[in-house]
């Protein structure tokens, strides 16, 4: 897999310094990070990322899901990659709406997120 242009959306500093961390060391660009979906959106805009990591639980309105709605709307091309510890009915039939290219379960090691890279980078 070549290497992508990837944007963190993650309210806890720490989680999103590791992944970026972690997408660094499996050859990806992290293009750009925010802590809420107001920021994400505006960001997301200007970086054009290729696959944007969504944690979908933000401490401020919007939520990711709801986040992940907005870019698919305004540009679909964008590969959208969800982290969460969220697993319950209602949360996934909401993010399943946005047709995910990946849904990763925290906490995830670099398998996963390497394997969850490469479905997004494949559509």
């Amino acid at each position: 897999m070549s290497q992508a242009r990837i944007f963190i959306v993650e309210d806890d500093d720490i989680i999103a310094k590791t992944t970026e961390w972690r997408i660094k060391k499996l050859g990806h660009e992290c293009c750009g990070r925010a802590m809420n979906g107001t920021e994400a959106l505006e960001k997301i805009a200007e970086a054009q990322p290729e696959i944007v990591l969504m944690d979908i639980s933000l401490s401020s309105a919007p939520d990711g899901i709801t986040v992940a709605e907005e870019i698919r709307k305004n540009n679909s091309g964008i590969a959208i990659v969800y982290l969460t510890s969220r697993t319950d009915e209602e949360t996934l039939a909401r993010a399943k709406k946005t047709h995910p290219n990946a849904y990763l379960v925290k906490p995830f090691d670099d398998k996963d997120l390497r394997v969850a890279l490469e479905l997004a980078s494949a559509k």
